[in-house]
Formats: C-alpha cells, structure tokens, sequence
C-alpha cells in the first residue's frame, strides 16, 4: 500500500475524504503578484521605489524587462500546483516602441500584452493602481493631497485602473479584482487627522462615480498601519477602509502584513464574512513590520486558511500573494510563497471541522483540544506529495529553479 493510500485510511478515520480534498484544492484559485519577480520596479517610470516600501538584497538575475519577467513568471508557474491568476500593479504598462503613457492616461493598449500572455495560458487577471514611485506622489500624499492638482492627477489614476480592471475581466472572461491601496500618511503626528481622510474619501468617491460591471469587477480597498516615512499616521487606517467598503458596498482587503504585531487577520476573518459577501485577502509574512517577506507554512498561514475553509468560504473569499524578496533567488521566493499558501489550504481542508465545532458546542473542549493537537502529527506530507502528482508538478522545485537560474538569470 501507498504512503498516500495509508494516509488516505487514517484520515478517513477522522471522516475527512482526501481524494474530495485534493478535487476541491485544485480548484481553488490563487493570484500571484507580479512585482516578486522585478523587486516592485515596473516599467512605465524610472524613479526609485518609494511610498513606505522598501525591497532589500541585490540577488542577480532581476527581471527587467516585460518579457524577463513573463519568462520568469512561467517559470515560476510551471512548478506550482493548482488553479493560478497574475496579479499586476499598474506601473507594469508596457509602452509600444516610442510611446509614454503617463499614469493619468494609462488604458486597455498599455496592457493588452498582459492579456494575450494570460489568455494564452488559460489565466484571469487582477490590477492594483500604483500610488507610489511616481514623480505627483508630493509630500507622502496622492488621493488625499490638499494640492488639487496632486489629487486630480491620481483620481484620474485611479479611473483609468478601473476601466482597465473591466477590460481583463471582459478579454479573460475571469473577474478581475482592483484593489486601492495608497501609502498617504505623515512620518510625525499630524495637526488634522480628519481632513486627508475627507479628501481620500471624496477621491475614491470621484473614482467609483465611473460606471463598471459588478459582475466583472470586484473593487477592493486595503487598509495599512503605516510605512516608512508615514509611522505616525496612515490616511487609509484599517477603521477607514472597512467603513468606507460598508459604505460603498465594495470588499474589504486584508493584508496580514498591515496591522498591528499583535493583531492577526486570521481573527478577523469570521467577523467580515458575517457582514460581507466577499472579502480580499493579500497573505504575507511580517516580520516585526510589514516587511513583506516570503510566505512560509507557518502559524498564521495556517490559521488564515483554516478560517475560509472552516466557514465554507473559499467561493467567497479571493486570496492573492503580495511580498518580495531580492535576497534569494526570485523565482524560489514566488514558489514557496505560492505552495506555503496551497498547504495551508490543504492542512485546512484536512480538518473535520464538523466534528470540531460541535465539540466545541458541547463544551467538551477536553477531546478538542486533544483532537487538535492528533491533527498537527497526522501524515500531511503524503497527501500533499499526492497533490503535486496529481496536478503534474514535482516536488523537488529547486534544483530546476537553480538549472534556470544558471541558464538564463545569470547571463541577465
């Protein structure tokens, strides 16, 4: 008998059915962001990053043009299990030979070979405006700038993302997800903490005025506790961007990077499922801060994923990567990422989570708590090697992430 055969019988024990389990992961869908693969530089500006980010190590190989970084995110995909999507930040237009395309005039032409990339390889996309690395980002500010011109430049922005958005979903036939994120915020304790937030809000009102399908576009705003240079003060605070969502009736986003250290998004997701249709979720790994690093298998990991499956949400909730690593080889750092998430789900797909919410209804948390700590032991390596079979990738990614890097990476 099998390993798999083995842990499918122990399993089974627990009532769970692995075979069911692996159908229903293959079709769970992740959207991979781009910007791992190029350390978030894009190709329509040649500023520094900026707007409370920062992408640490000088690893060779860094894509620099659109097609390195197709190259590279193929590569990347090819060695990842299960149902993906690309996510792409808007400063990844790419210009026709001899053309520029400021931000405020972006549209459909400057990502139509994103579309032809993701249509051919049978994938949906998602789009985030970038309010950062830019020359208009005056001060730390973009949608809630007091210079009338600053915030017109972005609320222009911030449409043209949208008809883009709507552009993907209708040429990919998938929904795309445009999520509105910006880094305004001051760096010392500001005199007016209501009048940026009036501003973003009258922005993004000016910007949501545009008629968009909500069959095919699903606007999400993520929150962020601060960045560098805006430690004191964040105009897009968690309080804000999920009273603004109720408000508007768009998703919340959440990314498990931007919240206090002792806050856990894992906690909030049961509380915004009860009030939301759907919920976004960019899943990273803090360290100390929102250092954006590589995803691993870890405790929250877990957690976030136990909480969609265990509430039955996976249709309802759209889970997207965001970190970058220019430490170690960029290729490696998208496939943990992407797989650490993909056994989370598993690990919670695994779970009898029927069995365990009763007990907990029962208040027999004696047996739970046993039962929980039974489940951390069970053969979970085995069903996931079956996994990877099953969709046709290996389970050894480094040594042809290391052949690619010597290559191709190194000759960059």
């Amino acid at each position: 008998m099998s390993r798999y055969e083995e842990a499918k019988k122990m399993y089974a024990a627990l009532g769970v059915d692995t075979d069911e389990v692996l159908n229903k992961l293959q079709d769970v869908t992740v959207s991979i962001h781009c910007w791992q693969g190029d350390d978030v530089i894009g190709f329509d500006t040649d500023e520094e990053l900026s707007g409370g980010i920062q992408t640490t190590g000088n690893y060779p190989g860094k894509a620099t043009t659109p097609e390195q970084l197709m190259a590279d995110f193929d590569k990347a995909i090819s060695l990842m299990p299960g149902k993906k999507k690309l996510n792409l930040h808007a400063c990844y237009a790419i210009m026709a030979p001899g053309e520029w395309v400021d931000r405020d005039k972006i549209g459909p032409a400057q990502f139509a070979p994103w579309v032809k990339f993701a249509k051919e390889r049978g994938m949906g996309l998602d789009f985030n405006p970038t309010f950062f690395s830019h020359p208009m980002v005056k001060n730390n500010l973009t949608l809630s700038s007091p210079d009338e011109e600053v915030r017109r430049f972005w609320v222009e922005h911030g449409k043209r993302c949208l008809e883009i958005a709507e552009y993907f979903a209708t040429e990919t036939g998938v929904p795309c997800v445009v999520n509105y994120w910006t880094p305004d915020g001051y760096k010392d304790i500001p005199a007016d903490r209501m009048g940026p937030r009036a501003r973003f809000k009258q922005s993004m009102d000016e910007i949501l005025s545009v008629p968009y399908d909500k069959d095919k576009v699903y606007v999400t705003m993520e929150s962020k506790v601060f960045g560098i240079g805006m430690e004191s003060y964040t105009v897009g605070s968690a309080e804000f961007c999920l009273s603004y969502a109720g408000y508007k009736g768009i998703t919340p986003l959440m990314d498990n990077g931007h919240y206090h250290p002792t806050e856990v998004v894992s906690d909030k997701i049961a509380s915004l499922l009860l009030f939301h249709d759907k919920i976004a979720l960019h899943i990273t790994r803090p360290v100390r801060w929102d250092s954006d690093h590589v995803v691993l298998f870890d405790d929250e990991t877990r957690e976030i994923a136990k909480e969609i499956v265990a509430h039955d949400a996976l249709d309802r909730v759209f889970i997207a990567t965001d970190y970058f690593d220019a430490s170690i080889n960029r290729i490696s750092a998208w496939i943990t990422g992407v797989r650490s998430v993909q056994k989370a789900l598993l690990n919670a797909l695994l779970q009898p989570h029927a069995v365990m919410k009763a007990l907990q209804n029962e208040h027999n948390t004696t047996k739970l708590m046993v039962l929980q700590e039974e489940l951390k032991t069970m053969p979970f390596g085995d069903v996931w090697n079956e996994y990877l079979t099953r969709c046709g990738v290996a389970a050894d990614y480094l040594t042809p992430v290391l052949e690619y890097e010597k290559n191709v990476l190194s000759t960059r």
